[in-house]
């Protein structure tokens, strides 16, 4: 088991509660990494195997990926150790009683994650009175309806086509996680001329070299079918997906699905991070070396997260979209600069500018 006290730095984390409500079979933990720009917004997570580090972890890259981005708003994440496929109505009790639970953490702001949605949020809000990510009828800018993550990512492949030097008028592109993040993704690449030829859920991969329709590919997702039901696909395990032959890779997924034992075979000339902490810092450091350019988390994937704090200040959607493409454009051209004028690692120019940042506010703050 993790221990938390191992993970602590000079940044963080400020708090860590522990979350307990046997009589509705709730267990969850909450992370505040870091406060020092305004109260930390950060996902609710829902799987049954998350852990403490993931939850740490995770709430380091918002604070890293709010910060980046210019935002008014620390990092913190949250998860519950649940299966989100649960009956709707079980689903509502935990929702509710995790809110409650949250209640006096006023300086942490839930969002939806991986196995929560606008409709969860609805329920925090109607619990506590404060989330982000609600459904439009309530007045919300619903980030994963609109496809805010999605976005950002299309954003961050067109900054970098002169730095990879690849077009993104016929990329061929392979996309691990075909769900809130990478179905955007892959809509907005496809606009831009990509071809969609490899793609991957829980039921496995799916290959199709003269690219998939995107249309009757959602339509089987929403039929609650597997990508590896796509008439005419190659079907392959899960993983396979990262090996793809492909132009540019997205694992928009789970933490470090790309680790030592894939890295050096990943066929990908850019990966671009849709998910959080989808690869190890080992890994990351192979692809460096083998000349595969990889956009780091925290600068690809911050679409969610600003169109959040958009909603949370009362803005519009028409102003979230500018404001990611905005944000995610210069954040992504400034961390390739690096890259490409000093040979820096991408992670650690990422971490560089985001910490930078987090740094000047935590100066500003009372120190006794």
């Amino acid at each position: 088991m993790t221990d938390i006290f191992e993970m602590i730095d000079e940044l963080g984390p400020e708090k860590v509660v522990h979350i307990s409500n046997a009589s509705v079979g709730l267990r969850a933990i909450v992370v505040l990494d870091n406060t020092a720009l305004g109260p930390s917004i950060g996902g609710v997570r829902m799987a049954p195997d998350v852990t403490l580090e993931e939850c740490a972890r995770l709430a380091r890259a918002m604070s890293r990926k709010n910060a980046a981005a210019g935002l008014s708003h620390g990092g913190g994440k949250a998860v519950i150790f649940a299966d989100p496929r649960a009956p709707l109505a079980e689903k509502e009790r935990l929702i509710r009683a995790f809110a409650r639970a949250i209640a006096q953490l006023t300086d942490y702001i839930p969002g939806p994650d991986m196995g929560t949605n606008e409709v969860c949020m609805a329920w925090v809000r109607d619990e506590i009175g404060r989330s982000v990510g609600l459904p439009r009828v309530i007045g919300g800018i619903p980030l994963d309806e609109i496809g805010a993550t999605g976005l950002g990512i299309a954003v961050a492949a067109e900054v970098a086509e002169p730095f990879v030097g690849i077009a993104l008028d016929g990329a061929r592109i392979a996309i691990q996680g075909f769900g809130a993040v990478g179905r955007h993704a892959a809509r907005h690449l496809a606009e831009k001329g990509a071809c969609i030829v490899a793609v991957a859920d829980s039921g496995g991969t799916a290959m199709l070299a003269d690219g998939f329709d995107l249309s009757r590919l959602e339509e089987l997702k929403a039929d609650g079918y597997s990508v590896t039901d796509y008439p005419g696909a190659e079907r392959a395990d899960r993983d396979a997906v990262i090996v793809a032959r492909c132009d540019i890779l997205i694992p928009a997924a789970r933490p470090d699905i790309i680790d030592e034992t894939n890295a050096g075979d990943i066929n990908a000339r850019l990966i671009i991070e849709g998910a959080n902490i989808p690869a190890t810092k080992a890994a990351e450091q192979t692809l460096h070396a083998k000349n595969v350019l990889v956009i780091p988390d925290f600068i690809a994937n911050a679409g969610g997260v600003i169109c959040a704090s958009v909603e949370y200040q009362g803005g519009t959607e028409s102003q979230a979209v500018a404001t990611i493409t905005e944000k995610i454009r210069q954040n992504t051209r400034e961390v390739l600069s690096q890259v490409r004028d000093h040979g820096t690692l991408p992670r650690d120019a990422a971490d560089a500018l985001a910490e930078n940042r987090l740094r000047q506010a935590m100066d500003l703050r009372r120190r006794f």
